[in-house]
């Protein structure tokens, strides 16, 4: 599908489209790909993506599963609105839970309730296994040279921060 459009360019505007076209189409046709049988699995399980993203990323942390909303925004490329909408479906789910900051009266924390550390883990679980059955036939060495192939792309573009750095600013201090 995507040598079809890529060759398509190439055929109407010679020298015009190329690496970043094929990178860009091939990136959206995997996430494609891998996105299917995940929601489906989370159609299942009663979430939807958004709220799956939530729930993964607070239990991805670890104790005490906390972070602010607007750094949840920012990890999940969500506006304040789409932050706040999702935030307010997974507390009236009881999967969530918000607490006042102490040291600043206008901020908030969201931490998974003990329902929501189950559910996120059932989710992260079902959607592994959902990315897993679809990647059954390809070799193990081929997807990690797609991995790493990825990372140095990514990190060619700028897209990197040191680990130590993106914890700092997410985490709740233990």
């Amino acid at each position: 599908m995507v040598d079809e459009i890529a060759e398509a360019w190439r055929a109407e505007l010679p020298g015009v489209t190329g690496v970043g076209l094929e990178l860009s189409k091939r990136a959206a046709r995997l996430s494609a790909v891998l996105t299917v049988p995940v929601e489906a699995e989370l159609s299942r399980l009663g979430l939807t993506k958004a709220e799956y993203d939530v729930l993964a990323v607070l239990r991805s942390i670890g104790e005490p599963y906390r972070l602010r909303p607007s750094v949840l925004a920012q990890r999940l490329v969500l506006t304040s609105g789409g932050i706040s909408n999702v935030l307010r479906r997974l507390e009236a789910a009881d999967l969530i839970e918000r607490d006042p900051d102490p040291s600043d009266a206008r901020s908030s924390w969201v931490r998974l309730s003990d329902r929501g550390v189950r559910s996120a883990e059932a989710a992260v679980r079902a959607a592994s296994a959902a990315q897993a059955a679809a990647l059954r036939d390809l070799p193990p060495e081929t997807a990690q040279a797609a991995i790493d192939a990825l990372r140095a792309v990514l990190i060619a573009l700028g897209d990197a921060a040191p680990a130590a750095a993106r914890r700092a600013d997410w985490a709740w201090p233990r």
